[in-house]
């Protein structure tokens, strides 16, 4: 049986029930702007990347003009949303809690934006001081580069075959992978979308779980998996 060296959690979206919020408020940027789209189909499309991200993607392939200013204006908007009515996505913190291996976060948010996420909702000690923002650590790409990956395993010296990350995107997935790391996916947010656990597994994930009471149990299994 293979020892699992690390488990590595993304934030929003797997701890802090956050990508809904943002979903929000970048949907009605965006249709404000000239393109129609839901917070749904942000959810779906662009779930795991950055606001800027987002941006980039919509003028590259739509006729919509997007004012810089836009940039600012979200983060400032979901910044203010976390702070009233973020909330911890339902049992996250007694899973951490019985994940007795190493652990951190790996996440493309900024610092600032998970001392937010995980000050409200009392995750911040759990991991500290092993947070890791992608676009401030390694070569400052954020996922689906798996350089945050790397980063993590690296300060923990643990093998990316012997890590273990929990993902609730195809973006994110997609990181791990390219690390060379495995997979679990998670569908307990309130983003999650029909055919949400399908595009997990399509993208790398070797199991999905839409709670975080299974969590414990099947990182354990996961090291007979590979036995077999």
């Amino acid at each position: 049986m293979q020892k699992t060296e690390l488990v590595i959690f993304d934030c929003d979206g797997v701890l802090v029930d956050s990508e809904w919020l943002a979903s929000k408020i970048e949907a009605k940027l965006l249709t404000d702007a000239g393109l129609a789209i839901t917070a749904e189909e942000i959810g779906e499309r662009y779930s795991g990347l950055t606001w800027k991200e987002i941006l980039l993607d919509v003028e590259k392939n739509s006729d919509v003009v997007l004012s810089a200013a836009m940039i600012d204006q979200a983060e400032k908007l979901v910044d203010m949303a976390l702070e009233r009515e973020l909330e911890m996505i339902e049992g996250a913190d007694r899973a951490v809690h019985r994940i007795k291996m190493p652990k951190c976060i790996a996440s493309n948010s900024s610092r600032a934006r998970l001392a937010i996420s995980l000050g409200r909702t009392g995750l911040e000690n759990l991991f500290e001081p092993h947070i890791f923002a992608a676009h401030e650590v390694g070569n400052n790409k954020g996922k689906p580069d798996p350089n945050v990956f790397l980063h993590a395993a690296s300060v923990f010296s643990a093998r990316p075959e012997n890590t273990i990350v929990i993902e609730d995107s195809v973006h994110g997935i997609k990181g791990a992978m390219a690390a060379g790391m495995r997979v679990i996916g998670f569908t307990g947010g309130s983003h999650t979308y029909p055919g949400h656990a399908d595009r997990l597994t399509e993208a790398g994930a070797e199991t999905v779980i839409n709670r975080h009471a299974l969590l414990p149990e099947v990182i354990e299994a996961m090291g007979s998996w590979r036995d077999i």
